[in-house]
């Protein structure tokens, strides 16, 4: 790992986090190094790697969204993913209701 990053830092300030960010996708180090070396967990470290292939990709578009607009067009994905999986659970509620109705008879 290079000595962009001050390790006795405590403090993941976006400076700090976006030249951990890059020394990852730079493989200079790896998600489980830089756990070990910072003590965080992989999926802190994956989450912020993800947002800045997000960022990326957003700067790049010809027509780049606001941060309000992206983080609405998430919340919209995330709220369709939720209303699926509800409808799946009541669909398989429904589903064991019957199946248990017909082992009773």
């Amino acid at each position: 790992m290079s000595k962009t990053i001050d390790d006795s830092i405590k403090r993941w300030t976006a400076k700090r986090t976006t030249a951990l960010v890059i020394e990852i996708i730079q493989g200079k180090t790896t998600v489980s190094e830089a756990c070990r070396s910072f003590d965080l967990t992989p999926s802190e470290i994956e989450g912020w790697v993800e947002d800045a292939k997000r960022g990326m990709e957003n700067s790049l578009r010809a027509n780049p969204l606001d941060i309000r607009e992206q983080y609405e067009k998430q919340l919209r994905d995330l709220q369709e993913a939720y209303g699926k999986a509800m409808l799946e659970l009541r669909a398989r509620k429904k589903l064991q209701a019957l199946l248990d109705a017909q082992d009773g008879n």
